[in-house]
């Protein structure tokens, strides 16, 4: 008797881990860091890819990069001085909906440290609420005060179409004059 290759209703509802891979080389002018992928970026493998999200926009616009990019080409930007990462490698979704038990800043803080890039942005408070372990009305928006075993860090307002009610481009430019100098 030959087993049934169909597979079962329930194997289709297991959740599978979504990843996209961090970009990273030694002696980086900047690593954009956000909470986890969304189901878009995970679904296509890059960084930033819902249609609605600023990212790319908002990195053109504020002089980050010469041109605007598109989500496909985010390995590019490493020549540029510029990786990523996520705090949840394996979750994907709105921030409110990552697992709490994903979020592995311990790992993000020992890649920093193996990498040593010049500056962070944190690409949402929420991200950086993490990363701090306060509440993220308890943190501003743009460079963070200095903490001598970092890099520079700054919180970067969520280019995320869902945040369009906290948009401003100010910090994004902020950060654009601080990795220029």
């Amino acid at each position: 008797m030959v087993a049934d290759a169909t597979p079962k209703t329930s194997d289709l509802l297991l959740p599978t881990p979504h990843r996209l891979p961090d970009q990273f080389r030694p002696d980086l002018r900047l690593v954009f860091v956000g909470t986890a992928a969304s189901t878009r970026s995970a679904e296509l493998e890059h960084y930033y890819a819902h249609p609605g999200n600023r990212f790319w926009r908002a990195l053109h616009e504020a002089g980050i990069t010469p041109r605007r990019y598109q989500p496909g080409e985010f390995a590019a930007l490493i020549e540029f001085g510029i990786g990523f990462t996520d705090l949840s490698k394996t979750g994907a979704g709105m921030d409110h909906q990552i697992a709490a038990e994903t979020i592995d800043v311990a790992g993000f803080r020992a890649k920093m440290e193996k990498y040593q890039p010049r500056t962070i942005a944190f690409t949402s408070k929420k991200a950086a609420s993490l990363f701090y372990g306060r509440p993220s009305s308890a943190i501003a928006l743009g460079r963070q005060p200095r903490d001598a075993s970092l890099p520079e860090i700054f919180v970067l307002p969520s280019p995320s179409g869902a945040a369009s009610g906290h948009w401003t481009i100010q910090p994004w430019r902020e950060l654009a004059a601080w990795i220029a100098l």
